[in-house]
């Protein structure tokens, strides 16, 4: 695509440079620059892409777009100026894959928790009702028996772009997107508009000096999607004490907006909750109303927030013309890599999840309580560096909830493990309620040795995650295998 093509097509405040210029890729990372790149210097919160001009040009790019003149650019370069190049970035990126946001449905989901649960029970629906669904958020991005890991629970604008395009190349017309707050803070959905916007719940988390400095400012983020992304369509849960300003915002911009809720007759009602164990582990079921119709629905979660994130996910799955029966039959099939993963072996219920706060760690500890297991043990740690007031609330719970706590590593990259739980460990007044075992393949080796039938071990915190952060490094690292590989060499 030629330079000038792209600046015209793109909605952009960018000037025509003098020479026209054959571009063959848009990106912000130097050591994805080639020749025939455009490199936008991005600027983010803990670095600055000017910083890596010279080393994208080292690779052959001649073609930048900076907010301010990079050190050390020879004289061939071509220099674009923008008053804003995360927001450009997205922009040239979509002119620059052909709009693919233009050619297909578009769902985006924000809230505290229950993001990604009910981003991939939308996803394992449609595609079962031979409805093919792309899917971006903390797993990664999956389509077509196509993955790809990604950093953020929604990627840079430009990466977007790139799997929508990839998504529409191979029939996909559908795409579900976790929408973070830091997404909506930094620009990551500039152009985009979603058919369908869920708002899930809205809690205390990422307050922090390299996230949102308070809540306020946490939910004004949120409510952007609402209010700025969202193209007709707002489904809010009406049992958060919040609901009433997403739903304000999103009919302020123009929008349809309905309510889902376990609590009350809203327009998607969950009610007759049940859980219950079978041959697939934890399950759970409820009555759904959906206007005049109520129909059973049985899924492989747990949980009251399973209940309302599959209420959520049928709700829009409906929406966009899906039938409801054979829907819910489709989410009875789904289960999720990492939320509420459960493991059956000799007798114990073995659960991964990604709980990693006081709040979701409570809730997935109260959940497998009505289970009413022999012994509840929670293995858990917590991240380095920048975690510090979630420890003592993962410590109070763990020691009012569990049976025994089994603390341990999570990403502790550069920050001591010891000091991390050292952290935890403060909150728990009886000293036998708990152990300590740093290393946590280790500390897993020990859960399943110690498990008994009819015990419930909680691997939280971790997820969906295959690695562990140490050191600066990513260091490979499966829960599941690990788990496995333990109960095997017990029998």
């Amino acid at each position: 695509m030629k330079l000038f093509d792209l600046i015209n097509s793109a909605d952009t405040d960018i000037a025509l440079p003098a020479e026209d210029k054959e571009i063959r890729a848009v990106c912000y990372d130097s050591r994805k620059a080639a020749r025939g790149s455009l490199f936008v210097c991005m600027k983010g919160v803990l670095t600055d892409g000017h910083k890596y001009a010279l080393m994208a040009y080292e690779r052959g790019c001649r073609c930048f777009v900076c907010e301010r003149q990079p050190d050390g650019l020879p004289d061939d370069a071509t220099v674009l100026f923008s008053n804003n190049t995360r927001e450009d970035l997205a922009k040239l990126a979509a002119a620059f894959y052909g709009h693919p946001e233009r050619k297909m449905k578009l769902i985006g989901i924000t809230g505290t928790k229950g993001k990604t649960t009910t981003a991939l029970m939308i996803k394992g629906i449609m595609d079962g009702c031979d409805r093919p669904c792309g899917y971006i958020g903390s797993n990664g991005v999956d389509f077509a028996g196509f993955h790809f890991d990604t950093v953020n629970t929604t990627p840079e604008g430009c990466d977007i772009y790139e799997y929508l395009s990839r998504m529409v190349a191979v029939g996909v017309n559908t795409a579900v997107l976790e929408v973070s707050s830091q997404a909506l803070y930094m620009g990551r959905v500039t152009g985009l508009t979603f058919d369908a916007c869920i708002f899930t719940n809205f809690s205390r988390d990422h307050i922090g000096e390299h996230e949102h400095p308070d809540m306020e400012h946490y939910k004004a983020c949120k409510l952007r999607l609402f209010s700025e992304h969202c193209g007709g369509y707002a489904l809010i849960n009406a049992d958060d004490p919040v609901s009433p300003e997403f739903a304000e915002a999103a009919r302020g911009a123009g929008n349809e907006v309905e309510f889902f809720s376990s609590r009350e007759k809203t327009d998607y009602y969950a009610g007759e909750i049940e859980y219950f164990k079978n041959e697939k582990g934890l399950c759970s079921s409820f009555y759904a109303d959906f206007g005049n119709r109520r129909l059973k629905v049985k899924q492989k979660f747990p949980g009251d927030f399973s209940v309302m994130n599959a209420l959520s996910a049928l709700a829009v799955c409906h929406r966009l013309g899906l039938d409801l029966r054979t829907a819910i039959g489709q989410l009875g099939r789904v289960s999720i890599k990492g939320r509420f993963e459960t493991l059956r072996i000799g007798g114990v219920d073995y659960v991964i999840d990604y709980a990693h706060n006081g709040k979701s760690l409570r809730s997935v500890l109260e959940v497998l309580r009505t289970y009413e297991p022999r012994r509840l043990i929670c293995l858990f740690g917590s991240v380095g560096g920048r975690t510090h007031m979630r420890r003592p609330e993962l410590g109070k719970v763990a020691a009012e909830l569990a049976d025994l706590s089994i603390l341990t590593a999570d990403n502790p990259d550069i920050e001591p493990v010891d000091r991390i739980i050292a952290d935890i460990a403060a909150e728990y007044t009886d000293p036998d309620s708990y152990v300590a075992i740093p290393d946590r393949e280790a500390a897993i080796e020990y859960a399943v040795e110690i498990a008994r039938p009819g015990d419930i071990v909680l691997l939280a915190g971790k997820g969906h995650e295959d690695y562990q952060l140490i050191n600066g490094r990513r260091i490979p690292f499966s829960e599941r295998e690990i788990l496995m590989n333990a109960a095997a060499a017990l029998v």
